[in-house]
């Protein structure tokens, strides 16, 4: 059985969802479709803490179910811009996964990542599997990977 290790872009996947379908996206039936597709060797959720009680509970939920909550405090500016993303953090922990598994799945639509997953694909020969919804994932990440799974209505919540 290959080995896989699991990546989300916790806020991608919730802004993408939600804007596109007006509905959450259920980790669940996720976590149940990546067990057929082999070992889940490791599996990182990335989500910004904004000391919600709401988001806490999610995060227990995501825990229960068997990912490894990462954590990045919400930075508000005195411009009132804002700052919480982990694209660096989800960038080194592909890189440092990619030398012990078959296959990285990642769990956003950010362009951001298409270099990366066409690093890990050359250099490690690592099967990529995108899951994003179409609408919003960008084109340059969807040709970066091996295979794009379009998020549809089996993987929302009800």
């Amino acid at each position: 059985m290959k080995k896989i290790a699991v990546f989300v872009d916790v806020q991608n996947i919730y802004y993408t969802t939600k804007h596109t379908f007006g509905k959450h996206f259920d980790y669940s039936a996720f976590w149940r479709e990546i067990r057929q597709i082999g070992e889940i060797h490791c599996a990182y959720a990335y989500a910004i803490d904004r000391g919600d009680s709401k988001q806490h509970q999610f995060q227990n939920i995501l825990k229960n179910i068997g990912f490894d909550v990462k954590l990045k405090p919400f930075i508000q500016r005195n411009d009132g811009s804002a700052k919480g993303d982990w694209d660096v953090g989800i960038t080194i922990d592909i890189m440092e996964s990619a030398a012990n598994v078959d296959e990285i799945i990642l769990l956003s639509g950010d362009g951001d990542f298409d270099r990366l997953l066409t690093h890990v694909m050359q250099k490690q020969q690592v099967f990529t599997r995108v899951y994003g919804v179409d609408q919003l994932t960008a084109q340059s990440l969807v040709r970066a990977c091996s295979l794009f799974r379009e998020i549809d209505s089996s993987l929302l919540l009800k």
